[in-house]
């Protein structure tokens, strides 16, 4: 599509990012007499509940996989939104130096997006659910905001909010004492992210002509003196850099013979800009 390819995993490194930040939450029980017997890690797997549930339910007596032990934590990815309140300038763009001297890479600013996450904590006594929850809000007031390296070769680094819209609670314990028991609380986050275009290439401007036109219209008529009215002024601007690799940046014609050829200039190259300004005489 669009006649080019691209991929940067943008859109699987936020699901790595929201599965990242729950992936280190512990709970510990106690005995009667108020003494840790047990220090457990909550894992983290990606699904979506109705396939949880299926699995919690499962009877390990029979021929089937074995049921999930509990506490576990799921999430999942949902809807994606554009979000036109955080859009940036269309023309904007980061640059860096390629590897080629002569050219540098860009990329347009990105398309903001907002992405819907649930979280799942499954729990089997109410109190283990309080233990993760308890972990789990106070670092979101009502949002988290993480640093995240988003396009490595662009060296582009953002900072992602991901914000906590609701919390909701459910225990299905309403059926038979057959069925194993499963309290669910659930966590609506939205990730404010960002999509990248692809990146390009392009070569160094290494000179600028601008020419400045004061046309004469004797007779009122300002399309009689278009195309025909001569330069009154003309700038131009060049990167500028010693023999030494000292950078120059002034104003009026070079006086200084051991400048550098603005050609000979690279990106990666330490240099100033040298403007120039030509009046009408000097242009004849």
């Amino acid at each position: 599509m669009f006649g080019q390819t691209f991929y940067f995993n943008t859109i699987r490194k936020y699901v790595i990012l929201v599965g990242t930040l729950f992936n280190d939450i512990h709970i510990t029980r106690t005995n009667v007499s108020g003494d840790r017997v047990v220090l457990m890690k909550v894992p983290v797997t990606y699904g979506p509940k109705d396939k949880m549930l299926a699995r919690i339910e499962q009877d390990p007596g029979i021929n089937r996989p074995a049921a999930v032990i509990l506490p576990i934590i799921s999430f999942e990815m949902g809807q994606m939104t554009y979000d036109g309140k955080r859009k940036l300038n269309t023309l904007g763009r980061s640059t860096v130096k390629s590897t080629e001297a002569a050219k540098f890479r860009y990329q347009y600013n990105p398309v903001p997006y907002n992405i819907n996450f649930k979280v799942y904590v499954y729990t089997k006594n109410a109190e283990d659910g309080t233990k993760i929850i308890e972990q789990i809000l106070p670092y979101f007031t009502p949002d988290w905001t993480t640093t995240v390296s988003l396009i490595p070769e662009m060296e582009i680094i953002m900072d992602i909010p991901i914000e906590l819209r609701n919390i909701s609670y459910d225990d299905n314990y309403d059926e038979g004492f057959d069925k194993r028991r499963a309290i669910v609380w659930t966590l609506d986050l939205v990730l404010k992210g960002y999509i990248y275009g692809p990146v390009k290439k392009s070569a160094i401007i290494k000179f600028i002509e601008n020419n400045y036109f004061i046309p004469n219209v004797p007779d009122g008529n300002l399309k009689d003196a278009v195309g025909v009215t001569a330069v009154d002024e003309r700038v131009t601007i060049q990167p500028g850099l010693a023999a030494n690799g000292q950078p120059i940046n002034y104003t009026g014609a070079p006086t200084d013979t051991g400048t550098v050829s603005y050609l000979e200039i690279n990106s990666d190259d330490d240099f100033g800009f040298i403007t120039q300004i030509y009046n009408e005489d000097e242009l004849e």
